[in-house]
């Protein structure tokens, strides 16, 4: 269970809750407004909006970047939300619990929910920060389509071309960005307080050293050994990362530590979020932003 602190087309998993004559929303019966669907956060609330276009009305749930989404608590109007919506989508993985149980707290046959964690294949204890996967972010854009497509089938034609111009489009700089910094800095060094990037740091080929026993204790709010200090305090005197990344949601005094050193030996030090930031962000554009911060730090610190 991730922290309780203050803090290949592979066969998809969907939690499915009935796909058959009732799947058709009140879109489709006449009212001539757009679909309600909801997310757990702005992360995958943002992609889902994009794919079902004029077709849907979205709400993310958490969207405030200061806000933990790990131990949210949600408010009668969220719940009122997660009623109402014909499509739901939680991250899972021990990650957004509070979305799992306001589900069954409002029980819709008519309701899809889609769990990235199922979907992707991660279970309880694996690493819930899938949006900073770019295979899961593909997986999860094509689950969606075909849950829109299954909630309104008359509107197919249209979410295909959604999906189409998401990927092509809206997505371009994304890929391109993290292409380039694959193809100019894989194997290069970096440092991070907590496993958020880490489905990232793989997609790039760059080396995380960290250990992964301290990032894991980071992110399920345990306290990290005195060992892993210790090897991180060498690392950075050594100024083995190049680039130091952190999750600015998630700051404790080990975490604070950290980046104080790292920014003392002159290392270049970049803040993540797990939330869209700003809120109003998309996506694409939050993503890119780290994204090319991150290369240009890559390149400040390599030479290259």
């Amino acid at each position: 269970m991730f922290r309780a602190r203050t803090s290949l087309v592979a066969v998809a998993v969907v939690a499915v809750t009935g796909l058959s004559a009732c799947a058709t929303s009140s879109h489709n019966q006449g009212s001539g407004g757009p679909i309600e669907v909801a997310a757990s956060t702005n992360v995958w609330g943002s992609i889902l909006a994009q794919l079902g276009g004029t077709r849907v009305h979205e709400t993310s749930i958490v969207s405030n970047p200061n806000t933990d989404p790990h131990d949210y608590e949600p408010t009668p109007a969220d719940g009122r939300a997660i009623a109402a919506a014909k499509l739901f989508v939680l991250n899972g993985i021990g990650y957004d619990s509070w979305a799992r149980k306001a589900i069954a707290a409002n029980p819709d046959s008519s309701r899809t929910t889609l769990d990235v964690g199922q979907l992707v294949g991660i279970g309880e204890g694996g690493n819930p920060h899938q949006w900073y996967s770019p295979s899961s972010v593909e997986k999860v854009a094509d689950a969606l389509t075909a849950a829109l497509k299954k909630v309104d089938p008359a509107s197919g034609s249209y979410f295909n071309q959604q999906r189409d111009a998401f990927d092509t489009n809206a997505l371009a700089k994304y890929h391109q960005v993290i292409n380039d910094i694959n193809a100019k800095y894989a194997g290069t060094s970096v440092g991070a307080t907590e496993s958020i990037v880490a489905p990232l740091t793989d997609a790039l080929g760059l080396n995380l050293i960290t250990p992964a026993s301290f990032l894991r204790a980071i992110s399920e709010g345990t306290d990290p050994s005195a060992s892993d200090r210790q090897i991180i305090n060498a690392q950075i005197s050594a100024k083995q990362p190049k680039v130091y990344l952190f999750n600015s949601q998630n700051a404790t005094p080990d975490v604070a530590a950290q980046i104080s050193a790292a920014r003392k030996a002159g290392i270049p030090v970049l803040a993540w979020t797990e939330t869209l930031s700003p809120a109003n962000a998309t996506f694409q554009d939050w993503q890119y932003a780290q994204l090319k911060a991150l290369q240009d730090a890559l390149g400040q610190a390599t030479g290259r």
